[in-house]
């Protein structure tokens, strides 16, 4: 017993260093991608921020998902909060499962210059949107009466520059649509298509409609802003997926050798989706 765990311990090491290996040499062909990603969701905090300062709270709007979901309220609006976030740690741990599973399809690094590249996507779409109207919040906070109804004009211009840590569960005014739903979507059409289990895609559809109607239930959004949400962001994956180079698909018993054994012109296929020569491929 003590024998085989060491020699499978040995063998998940060797795993892990490999993929480390192969994921940096990928890292450094990227990194530009994935730190544009990174600033441009600080970016669209600070525009989410700032519709803030010029929402107007007012009567709620005639809403059919209003009509026909009852309100969750203030003590039960975490529910909503919560299925996202399991559905954000879900994806997160999932794109780093080839560091420790043997069922290996994706690269981590690429798949986040993916993932990101159809949220900047959407989400400059949804800065737009949300800044040529401003309608009033439908959450409790954002109505009549509410103190973080309305933020106080900044005193300063670090100020400007700040994220608000309460800004996803507290924000007003950044309405259609629903940045909930974008991650949600862009995770479970993620999950589609790269994803290997069959029942796990399902539910993800499933959870994405389960969210949708607690997003309208906990009145964090109008229906309007769930359902403009759920075209728009298969709209603009299905369009740039197919823009995109394809990811290069891997097989359940092959690693690529060190990356810095491979040519520039070599990590260029990889990059591209294109497949190695077999014979730049070891069995673990």
């Amino acid at each position: 017993m003590t024998l085989y765990i060491r020699r499978e311990s040995s063998k998940l090491w060797k795993r892990f260093c490999s993929e480390i290996t192969t994921e940096i040499g990928l890292l450094a062909e990227n990194w530009k991608y994935l730190l544009a990603g990174l600033i441009c969701q600080y970016i669209h905090g600070l525009a989410a921020k700032g519709v803030h300062y010029i929402h107007r709270p007012g009567p709620t709007l005639q809403d059919l998902g209003f009509f026909l979901l009852p309100e969750l309220g203030q003590e039960r609006s975490y529910i909503s909060e919560t299925v996202f976030t399991s559905v954000f740690v879900s994806f997160f741990l999932w794109t780093f499962h080839p560091f420790i599973l043997k069922t290996k399809k994706i690269y981590t690094v690429l798949i986040w210059c993916r993932v990101l590249a159809f949220l900047v996507a959407c989400q400059f779409l949804r800065v737009i949107t949300f800044y040529s109207t401003q309608l009033p919040g439908p959450n409790y906070h954002c109505r009549e009466g509410s103190k973080v109804s309305r933020l106080p004009w900044p005193k300063s211009a670090l100020e400007v520059l700040e994220i608000n840590p309460h800004g996803v569960m507290y924000g007003c005014g950044d309405l259609i649509f629903s940045s909930h739903m974008i991650f949600t979507l862009v995770f479970v059409r993620t999950y589609q298509k790269y994803g290997t289990k069959r029942f796990i895609k399902l539910f993800g559809w499933l959870i994405a409609i389960v969210q949708s109607l607690l997003i309208i239930a906990s009145r964090k959004h109008y229906s309007v802003d769930v359902v403009v949400a759920w075209y728009t962001v298969n709209l603009v994956v299905f369009c740039l997926d197919k823009k995109l180079p394809e990811l290069p698909d891997r097989t359940a018993q092959l690693l690529p050798v060190n990356s810095k054994d491979r040519t520039k012109e070599e990590n260029h296929k990889l990059l591209n989706g294109n497949g190695v020569d077999p014979a730049d491929w070891v069995g673990i």
